[in-house]
Order: structure tokens, then C-alpha cells, then sequence
């Protein structure tokens, strides 16, 4: 690019004081302006809908009102000329892989030092994507064949349904009360049950809730 010109971005992030933080600190990075910043996915589609048009979009995974992964599928759906980041706590496999399905370019912790954000940043920019070698060696460790099963794909690639039913058995409700909320008959929350008991191999709604907690599907 020109040394003039600078790449243009959205953050989106629930927490004010980490998000202006973030986006001052990058603001102060040669080649890159902060456009916008929302607080949740809601307001994020508010912005496009405004006219705000970045080159790339860094999302905090857990947010209210459309959190990283719903957004991330929105952005590729309706902008998938815009590149994200996700910023996150939680690296397991399968949560990367999701990610990666919806148009995910790069991945960072949250705790990241601001020379790697920066890295990351240019690298997506530039280049398409960016992966610390933390999640590259996740990923790789999950495709070699010695470790890949079909349970583990089959884990990797919950359906939407799926998704939003963990993330309502992981609260306080009860079964009567989350088909209510999915708009299903308890018949059909019980078969969704029990086929995510199968599927990942648990035994319990407490084992549904550890698995959505360690995949970053819900947090707390």
C-alpha cells in the first residue's frame, strides 16, 4: 500500500474500557485507522447500515446481542469482502474451527503483546490471515490423522440448532422452558438431547454445559 494510505476497521467489544483501549493503541499504529467501535454484534450491523465500510473487523468472541461467531457469520454472509479477527480467551480446537467456518482470517488471546497485535493486523491486511503459533499448532494437532475422528469433526460442525440449544441447557432452565424458547415441542428438545449426548459423549446436562464452557460456545 501507499505510505499514505491506511487500512480502516471496526472493534467490536462489550468491555468500554478494553475496547477504547484498543482502539487507541491502535490508532497510534502506522497504516491503520479505527473507523468505528461497537459495543456487541447489534451494533456493529448498525454501523454498515450507516455507511461504515472497514477492510477489517476485530470482534471479541463473547459479547451480548450477536456475539463474535453470530457476527462473524453476518459479516460473511453480507461484507465478505471484510477480514476479522476474533479476540478471545478460549483457543480450543473445535472452537477455532467454527470460526474458521463462518470467514474468520486470524485469531489472537486476548492478552496479546501490542508488537503481535500489530503483526496480526498487517499480516491479515496484507496477506488474508493471521494465525499465532499457538492455534496453528491446535488446529494442525487436531487435522494430523493419528488424532482426527469422525466424533471429532462431528463436534467441530454443530449445526445453528445445536449451538443455541447448549448455550439455553447451560442455564437454569428447564427443558419445558427452552422449547418454549426454540419454539419446539419438548419431544423435539429431547431428541436434541439425546443426540448431543451421543454425539459428545456425555451423559448428563452438566456434561453439556462443561463442553459448550470449554469450546467458549457459552461463558461466564
Amino acid at each position: 500500500m501507499k505510505e499514505e494510505e491506511k487500512y480502516n476497521l471496526i472493534l467490536a467489544d462489550d468491555h468500554i474500557l478494553l475496547r477504547d483501549a484498543l482502539a487507541t493503541l491502535i490508532s497510534g499504529f502506522d497504516h491503520f485507522n479505527v473507523l468505528a467501535t461497537a459495543s456487541n454484534g447489534r451494533e456493529l450491523v448498525d454501523c454498515f447500515a450507516k455507511g461504515c465500510r472497514p477492510q477489517l473487523a476485530i470482534l471479541d468472541l463473547n459479547m451480548p446481542e450477536m456475539d463474535g461467531y453470530e457476527t462473524s457469520r453476518w459479516l460473511q454472509a453480507n461484507h465478505p469482502e471484510v477480514r476479522i479477527i476474533i479476540l478471545t480467551m478460549y483457543d480450543s480446537e473445535i472452537a477455532l474451527i467454527r470460526l474458521l467456518q463462518v470467514g474468520v482470517r486470524g485469531f489472537l488471546k486476548k492478552d496479546v503483546h501490542p508488537g503481535e497485535l500489530k503483526n496480526a493486523l498487517l499480516s491479515v491486511a496484507e496477506n488474508g490471515y493471521y494465525y499465532s503459533h499457538n492455534a496453528t499448532g491446535k488446529l494442525a494437532s487436531f487435522f494430523q490423522k493419528n488424532h482426527i475422528s469422525q466424533t471429532s469433526i462431528e463436534k467441530a460442525l454443530l449445526n445453528d440448532k445445536e449451538v443455541e440449544f447448549l448455550k439455553l441447557a447451560s442455564t437454569d432452565l428447564t427443558y419445558k422452558e427452552i422449547a418454549q424458547r426454540l419454539k419446539l415441542t419438548p419431544r423435539a428438545i429431547d431428541g436434541y438431547r439425546d443426540s448431543l449426548f451421543e454425539k459428545l459423549e456425555v451423559k448428563s446436562r452438566v456434561g453439556l454445559a462443561i463442553f459448550a464452557v470449554r469450546t467458549g460456545i457459552v461463558t461466564f
